[in-house]
């Protein structure tokens, strides 16, 4: 039986992203080469987007203040610095630079100097929405209002956020608010939502990430994304602990692979249709 093919992890988090408490960028990057991935991709937070902190994410209260939680700033050296020794350390691991841009469309001042200096990939995300004065994600989105109306506004907000950014070259984990859906989630009643967000995507040239921490998911957003004329994907584990890196990334290539992408030239490349 043939191996199953394993891309490289393009969304990976270390010590160096926020949320990361238990990150660790070297040990991830043994991990990775101990579970055979050709590359990884460190994709840390950059966020600055405040929003208010609920009963679902109170760990988060260290960094709060008064319950509105304010993302520090990356520590764009050190966290250079850390990829060179770690590229040094494990040589026969390819390992990207990169940051996952929260809301970038918002915050285009403070994404272009960080995005000034040279970086491998640069993913845009869409974390938060409007509520009441301020920002919540979607569990306490969830909690204050209709579920359904949370993920209409969010689908609806994904095309402003890739036509007012330029500067990322992946949509991340554009399912996120599915992740703590009320229930069994069916995509059916959202498909003109996804698949609207699905062509500007396409219409810009730009990869979609297939992100493994929804599986169930894949099949129906990858026959979107191929309708609508999607010419690329990327995938990503979304790990923020190193034994969490490549999670998932086989399945994923397996159902890519079946609705007609291919891998690129390096291990390291999207997959193209």
């Amino acid at each position: 039986m043939r191996e199953p093919i394993l891309p490289a992890d393009s969304h990976v988090h270390s010590e160096f992203s926020w949320d990361a408490a238990n990150g660790s960028m070297e040990r991830t990057c043994a991990e990775a080469v101990r579970r055979g991935l050709p590359a990884v991709a460190f994709t840390e937070h950059a966020d600055h987007t405040p929003w208010l902190v609920h009963g679902y994410d109170a760990h988060l209260s260290r960094i709060s203040v008064d319950g509105l939680l304010t993302p520090p700033p990356m520590d764009l050296d050190g966290y250079l610095a850390s990829i060179e020794r770690c590229r040094d350390l494990f040589p026969q691991l390819r390992i990207l630079s990169g940051l996952e841009l929260g809301e970038p469309h918002w915050h285009p001042e403070a994404v272009a100097k960080l995005t000034a200096a040279p970086l491998d990939r640069l993913l845009g995300s869409l974390h938060c929405l409007p509520l009441g004065d301020g920002f919540s994600e979607p569990p306490g989105q969830f909690a204050a209002r209709p579920a359904a109306e949370v993920l209409h506004d969010y689908l609806a907000e994904i095309p402003k956020l890739i036509e007012g950014s330029s500067v990322f070259a992946v949509l991340a984990h554009i399912d996120y608010p599915v992740r703590y859906w009320p229930g069994e989630f069916d995509p059916a009643p959202f498909e003109d939502g996804y698949r609207h967000a699905l062509r500007t995507l396409a219409g810009t040239g730009r990869a979609l990430e297939l992100n493994t921490r929804l599986p169930f998911f894949h099949a129906t957003l990858l026959r979107w994304w191929w309708e609508e004329g999607g010419e690329a994907v990327s995938f990503g584990s979304d790990a923020h602990m190193p034994h969490a890196v490549g999670d998932g990334l086989a399945d994923a290539a397996a159902r890519a692979q079946a609705q007609g992408f291919r891998p690129g030239r390096h291990p390291y490349d999207f997959w193209l249709r």
